[in-house]
């Protein structure tokens, strides 16, 4: 049973990473700026730090900018991808099976992603690129990215970027107050109090 679980492990991880490199080879490719975020942003820098550290994620965010939407929905048409927005959700889908749970969910840089949420998306800041070559959004932004979403998902990924040391004194002094108290409340919680 064990060995069932390892194996589905690395072959959702397989073909996690191997959508998120194709699509940002093909933006890459048609000059179009783009960040990895979200939890799988959140896999690859702590995994950079510890392996065994990193939690995997289901789907794959990128920020991008508004504006190269009708870019962004020529350039994956290559890969059978396609632009839906449903529900709320902007997102790129397999054209023959679209399927919300499996899309590449699109976060617009500078915008809120929700209405209730405390601060816009961070506009786009100098990437960190990994070894496949996928740019990703920095420690920096990230952070502050899953402090402004908060929810229960955004504080385990706050806690495991902590665990490994990516929250530098210089990230916490560039949140503002309220995401600097978000921030001391996930780890009073995780200290148990």
């Amino acid at each position: 049973m064990r060995a069932l679980l390892f194996k589905a492990y690395d072959n959702h991880l397989e073909q996690l990473t191997a959508v998120a490199e194709r699509v940002c080879r093909v933006l890459g490719e048609a000059g179009i700026e783009y960040r990895v975020v979200g939890g799988l942003a959140v896999f690859f820098h702590v995994g950079s730090r510890d392996p065994l550290a990193a939690r995997l994620t289901k789907d794959v965010d990128l920020a991008v900018d508004r504006a190269d939407l009708p870019r962004i929905t020529e350039s994956v048409r290559s890969l059978g991808l396609e632009y839906r927005h449903v529900a709320g959700v902007d997102m790129l889908v397999d054209a023959k099976a679209p399927k919300a749970r499996s899309g590449i969910h699109l976060l617009f840089a500078g915008e809120k992603v929700r209405p209730s949420d405390l601060e816009p998306l961070p506009g786009y800041c100098k990437p960190t690129v990994n070894d496949a070559g996928i740019s990703l959004v920095s420690p920096a932004e990230l952070v502050r990215m899953k402090l402004i979403s908060f929810r229960q998902r955004d504080k385990t990924h706050i806690i495991d970027m902590d665990s490994v040391g990516l929250i530098t004194p210089e990230i916490e002094a560039g949140l503002s107050e309220a995401l600097r108290d978000r921030l001391e409340k996930v780890r009073a919680e995780e200290r148990g109090g």
